[in-house]
């Protein structure tokens, strides 16, 4: 059975996400250290063949306006870069307040703010690709 993987992308940190085996439930996977596109894809390429993923829901930071800027087409050409380098579909969802939302998730669950940091991340990818899955 094939798995989907949520991707909330960053200079910094790729907060990762995966599904359970059905599709159904999305959880967080891991915040990975961004040092660099190659490595970074070789990553997730390893985490996408070891857990049979067919395709990767990509956080699109939209501008509040609805238009796409730099940052979205950033995050465009690592998708397609990533689709070409894995073989998987990359469909892209619109992330303009999943980072807003996960820090409510944290804070209402009473996770502290230094530990908040490194959470945000995978649970933005969370809600990323629970957005995707649910469509």
């Amino acid at each position: 059975m094939h798995r989907k993987m949520g991707i909330d992308y960053g200079d910094k940190r790729i907060g990762i996400a995966l599904t359970d085996a059905l599709c159904i439930i999305s959880s967080p996977f891991e915040v990975y250290k961004n040092e660099g596109r190659e490595k970074a894809l070789q990553h997730l390429d390893k985490i996408i063949k070891e857990y049979d993923v067919d395709e990767v829901a990509m956080g699109l930071p939209i501008n509040m306006d609805g238009t796409e800027g730099e940052r979205a087409l950033l995050h465009r050409e690592f998708g397609d870069a990533l689709a070409k380098f894995s073989g998987v579909k990359v469909f892209y969802v619109d992330e303009r307040l999943t980072s807003a939302e996960a820090e409510e998730i944290l804070i209402s669950s009473g996770v502290r703010r230094e530990k908040r940091k490194e959470l945000i991340d995978k649970i933005s990818a969370q809600i990323i690709l629970q957005t995707y899955i649910n469509k």
